[in-house]
C-alpha cells in the first residue's frame, strides 16, 4: 500500500480527518515528515495504529492510557506483564463502575415499584426522590 494523504488515512481507518489531527496533537500517531507535493503523507501502518487506538477506546481505555500502552511497544524493557497490569487496572475500574450501576439500578427499581401511575406528579415517589424531599408539594396554580 502506498503512503496515504490524511483524507485517505481517515477513510481507511474509518475516522474523521479531525480525529487523525487530534491523535497527532495527543502524540498517539506521529506527524508525517514525508510529503507528496503539498500534502503530508502517512505510512500505511498508520491505519493499523489508528484502528488499534479505536479498539482500545472501545475497551474503555482513555487516550492517556492508550498512549502509555503504545509507549510500551517501543520500550525494549517492557514485558507483557506491563500490559497485563494496565488491563487488570481497567478491569478493576470497570468492576467498580458496574457495582455503582447495579446500586443505581436497584434504587431506581425500588422507586419505580413504589410509583402508582394514577397519582398526580406532586405525589410521585420518583419525583420526591429526585428533589430530595419527602414532602408532597401541590402544584402552584
Amino acid at each position: 500500500m502506498p503512503p496515504l494523504t490524511i483524507g485517505k488515512l481517515a477513510k481507511e481507518a474509518d475516522v474523521s480527518v479531525e480525529t487523525v489531527r487530534y491523535y497527532e496533537r495527543r502524540g498517539l500517531i506521529a506527524r508525517p515528515h514525508e510529503r507528496s507535493g503539498a500534502y503530508r503523507v502517512y505510512p500505511p501502518d498508520a491505519v493499523t495504529r489508528i484502528r488499534g487506538i479505536k479498539r482500545a477506546q472501545s475497551l474503555g481505555f482513555t487516550l492517556e492510557e492508550i498512549k502509555e500502552l503504545l509507549g510500551l511497544q517501543i520500550d525494549k524493557k517492557a514485558r507483557c506483564q506491563d500490559v497485563l497490569e494496565q488491563a487488570e487496572r481497567k478491569i478493576s475500574e470497570i468492576d467498580g463502575k458496574l457495582r455503582t450501576l447495579r446500586a443505581v439500578k436497584r434504587e431506581l427499581e425500588k422507586l419505580a415499584s413504589a410509583c402508582h401511575a394514577e397519582l398526580p406528579v406532586y405525589e410521585c415517589p420518583i419525583m420526591h426522590a429526585l428533589s430530595g424531599s419527602d414532602e408532597k408539594k401541590k402544584p402552584v396554580a
